[in-house]
């Protein structure tokens, strides 16, 4: 959420809505930390009904153009195509052409790139952009009008209420809706996926040893991460290793591995794990997915 956060701080963006549900504490605690200067809104999502129902608790307080993120993912996306955007443009929809088209939702174009239509993991290859879940709307009312228009009807096979039957309601009656590209996406919903978008950051420069952190002993591979206040001893680190703010980790091997805040490894060898915060890892060999606040003893 913070490279999101970042973005939108770096365009202009100064009120933004928070959709939440569990964590939610966490989530206003750290925004109010690290990021002090946004007008932060907070709204629960009480029943998990899909996408629609989310941004539709968000209408108290839209009164302009918006911006609708969902941070389960990354993006190399141009966002200051907003700052051009003419009246009769409803809004943007960015899109990345994927080979794998079946595992997403993908958007067919007119000869002006303006969306016609959007189909749920076709079966045919009609079109390899994949929608992304990055989206700004200029006409607002419109939107929220094809968001009662999408609660108003049956729910989508999963039982839920998607967003994308709102642009194409949208479009229907008549919108036009730009579909842009974007450089890079990447997802960070799966471990797997997780742990490659952690390469990806690491590789486009946000490796590095920070200058409260203790090292030693220790051999670094490839791209690596230690962030303030680490203590590292006695380890092989990487490639593709982070280890987050306050962690300790003595005695081990990490290698394409995330270890989470304050948590505590020893005597370990991991690989293509996650370590949750303020966890605890003992003696441990393999991969691991450990959630925080856990303890994880081996042999």
């Amino acid at each position: 959420m913070s490279y999101i956060l970042d973005d939108l701080i770096e365009l202009g963006v100064d009120e933004i809505v928070f959709v939440v549900g569990y964590l939610r504490g966490v989530i206003e605690s750290y925004v109010a930390e690290a990021y002090p200067s946004i007008r932060a809104h907070y709204v629960v999502q009480e029943v998990q009904d899909g996408t629609a129902g989310a941004v539709s608790l968000a209408e108290p307080y839209v009164n302009e153009d918006v911006l609708i993120l969902f941070v389960d993912t990354l993006f190399d996306a141009d966002l200051t195509l907003v700052d051009d955007v003419s009246e009769n443009t409803a809004g943007i929809i960015w899109a990345k052409e994927v080979e794998d088209y079946q595992r997403f939702g993908v958007i067919l174009t007119d000869d002006e790139g303006h969306m016609v239509k959007i189909v749920e993991k076709p079966s045919e290859p009609i079109s390899k952009l994949a929608n992304i879940g990055l989206y700004y709307m200029n006409d607002w009312r419109l939107l929220f009008e094809g968001i009662h228009h999408t609660l108003a009807s049956p729910p989508g096979a999963s039982g839920e209420f998607y967003l994308t039957d709102t642009f194409q309601f949208m479009v229907d009656s008549g919108a036009k809706i730009k579909v842009a590209p974007v450089a890079g996406w990447y997802d960070c919903g799966k471990p797997e996926a997780l742990l490659e978008t952690n390469h990806h950051l690491l590789e486009v420069g946000r490796s590095g040893v920070s200058d409260s952190a203790v090292l030693e002993n220790c051999t670094i591979h490839g791209f690596v991460r230690v962030e303030d206040g680490a203590v590292v001893r006695n380890c092989l680190l990487g490639p593709n290793v982070t280890v987050e703010s306050g962690a300790r980790v003595e005695r081990s091997t990490l290698v394409r591995t995330i270890v989470g805040a304050r948590a505590d490894i020893k005597d370990s060898e991991l690989h293509d794990s996650l370590v949750g915060s303020e966890s605890q890892v003992w003696a441990c060999r393999g991969q691991y997915s450990v959630v925080d606040h856990s303890v994880t003893l081996g042999d």
